[in-house]
């Protein structure tokens, strides 16, 4: 399988499970979608799927002092509310799939045959779930808050052996996350240790939508993740999360991104045409210093006797780069005049795609 499923795949995770009302879920789902239409990229909306009944032990279930298991009973969903919230994902042209938090969660997942599962940083060595969810051969992501590097490496060795493609996504499990806090060079150690896997970035940052965005981008990262919300029924969103005006900043510092980027980073870039011809203004031509009859030699010993380099380069002009022993006058050649391709005897006069080169370049 491979691995293009993450390139350039932005994640949006309805944060606190949209507070388990389908409404407002829809609503989100209805708004991020247009934002991603507008800015033409590609993108999934995540939900956090628990099977609550056996997620939570009976013990505990209705405890209002733990803020977890509150909040995961607050938000919880039917089976039917999911399956209503992805029809309506994949309606609006996005990709829909959750985090599992458990194995069956992973069920579930199969069930609405979501394309991607996402591992959460609480669960990067829960190896229960783990294997669960390897079974399903799905595409995998997972954010790495809280890891220590032989979790990261036990997680990418254990689905590169079972040929599961595996995205690892810097994340900081700091709700909200500083600036000081983002740790961006882990990405340049990311990748430099998994060079096989796409790495990502799940942030939960808060004073912008653009610099992070950019500074990710240039170190290589091409997935993305972040909460997303929406002010409705009075409820505060909190201040990791996005509303729509903010994603569509950060989809558009992506494409800034790109555009200041270039092409790709493991290949020499082909030069504008207009940066050629600005350089070629520049480099010197080869002016004869007097009189050179046909048949005249150039030698090293006698190029600065009988030739001498200046501006402006001429179209047809032979330049500083090309001089080289052995060439050889087929005309005479008058003082002050610039030597043209058309002088010498040589490789550059016997290859006609060097010729156009050197008769489309200088003045």
């Amino acid at each position: 399988m491979s691995h293009a499923i993450f390139e350039n795949l932005f994640i949006l995770e309805l944060a606190n499970n949209h507070w388990g009302r389908l409404e407002r879920g829809l609503r989100i789902v209805n708004d991020f979608a247009q934002v991603v239409r507008f800015n033409n990229v590609r993108a999934a909306i995540k939900l956090q799927f628990r099977e609550v009944d056996h997620f939570i032990h009976k013990d505990f279930r209705g405890r209002e002092d733990i803020r977890y298991v509150k909040k995961t009973e607050a938000t919880r969903l039917s089976k039917a509310e999911y399956r209503t919230l992805v029809k309506a994902i994949k309606e609006r042209n996005c990709i829909p799939m959750a985090t599992a938090f458990d194995e069956a969660s992973v069920d579930l997942c199969e069930e609405l045959d979501l394309p991607i599962i996402k591992i959460a940083s609480s669960d990067i060595n829960d190896w229960f779930l783990i294997e669960r969810i390897a079974e399903t051969r799905k595409p995998v992501i997972v954010s790495t808050g809280g890891s220590t590097q032989k979790d990261i490496d036990d997680m990418v060795t254990f689905f590169a052996n079972r040929n599961i493609p595996l995205a690892v996504n810097h994340c900081v499990s700091i709700y909200p996350s500083e600036d000081d806090e983002l740790e961006l060079n882990q990405i340049d150690f990311l990748r430099q240790r998994y060079p096989k896997n796409v790495v990502g970035l799940s942030s939960h940052e808060y004073h912008d939508w653009t610099s992070s965005m950019l500074l990710s981008y240039a170190k290589g990262a091409r997935t993305w993740e972040r909460h997303i919300d929406v002010e409705e029924d009075g409820i505060p969103v909190s201040p990791y999360c996005s509303l729509p005006h903010q994603i569509d900043q950060w989809f558009k510092a992506f494409h800034k991104a790109v555009e200041m980027c270039g092409g790709t980073g493991t290949a020499k870039r082909v030069p504008k045409k207009k940066e050629t011809e600005y350089l070629d203004g520049l480099v010197r031509g080869v002016y004869a210093k007097r009189d050179l009859p046909a048949g005249y030699e150039l030698h090293h010993q006698n190029l600065e006797d009988d030739f001498y380099l200046a501006i402006p380069l001429q179209k047809g002009q032979l330049s500083c780069r090309e001089t080289m022993n052995g060439l050889k006058l087929t005309r005479p050649v008058t003082k002050d005049s610039p030597l043209e391709i058309d002088d010498v005897d040589s490789p550059y006069s016997q290859n006609e795609s060097l010729r156009k080169l050197i008769y489309s370049r200088g003045l």
